[in-house]
């Protein structure tokens, strides 16, 4: 839960982001001007109920959706002046992203869940840091199972694993509690926060749940579109 020194790039540089989905009379602004600052190694959480915003700008953060307008660089790269094919490749080794329906594919063992995209990545020796982080999130016993084989936590440990196994800059986690009973989402959290202090990574979680949010060094509350607080712990 500390920050890096302010001689790094910072992760995350937004400057008045809107996002504005629809068209003319039917055009509603989902995201009302961000100005946000992340510096690497930080861990961050964004609070805030149902429809405040805290998904949409997940999607603009991580290039998964475009902004209306604004400026956006993230990890060293200027997200706001490419198109979807470039922030496709841009996403590529800066963003791990962990999501709460896990997204496993469900004919590949949780071996191959996270060995295929650092092998179409060309990350060189796949197969064995797929293994190394399998064993690192407790499931290298459970390599060859499949996703109907393993427990929801389980799963959530693979989709970690996948996140972070390439070790991108970024990481987000989208609720990644909220499909899990509380003892087990207790313990993914712990897992995630401890992979991310072990890599260094920058983590961002998408949160309503004001105790996972406690876990992270600073906390954003966001309403309506807009930055409601702003606090670090």
């Amino acid at each position: 839960m500390t920050s890096a020194p302010a001689t790094l790039i910072p992760a995350i540089t937004a400057r008045d982001l809107r996002l504005t989905l629809g068209e003319g009379a039917a055009a509603v602004e989902i995201l009302r001007g961000i100005d946000l600052d992340v510096a690497t190694g930080e861990t961050l959480a964004l609070l805030g109920p149902s429809g405040s915003g805290k998904s949409s700008l997940m999607a603009v953060l991580t290039g998964l959706e475009r902004a209306t307008s604004g400026s956006l660089i993230v990890a060293g790269a200027d997200f706001s002046a490419l198109d979807e094919d470039a922030l496709a490749l841009a996403r590529r080794g800066r963003i791990g992203i962990v999501l709460q329906a896990f997204h496993l594919l469900p004919t590949m063992t949780a071996h191959e869940n996270v060995a295929t995209p650092l092998e179409l990545a060309g990350v060189e020796g796949a197969w064995e840091s797929a293994a190394e982080e399998l064993a690192a999130v407790g499931l290298g016993h459970r390599m060859d199972h499949y996703p109907a084989q393993l427990s929801g936590g389980e799963q959530q440990r693979v989709a970690i694993a996948r996140a972070i196994a390439p070790r991108p800059p970024l990481v987000f986690a989208d609720e990644p509690t909220g499909n899990l009973d509380a003892a087990t989402g207790d313990t993914v959290a712990d897992l995630l926060f401890a992979r991310r202090a072990e890599t260094g990574a920058t983590l961002v979680v998408i949160t309503h749940d004001p105790a996972l949010a406690e876990r992270c060094g600073r906390v954003i509350t966001l309403a309506d579109g807009q930055i409601a607080s702003d606090t670090a712990r």
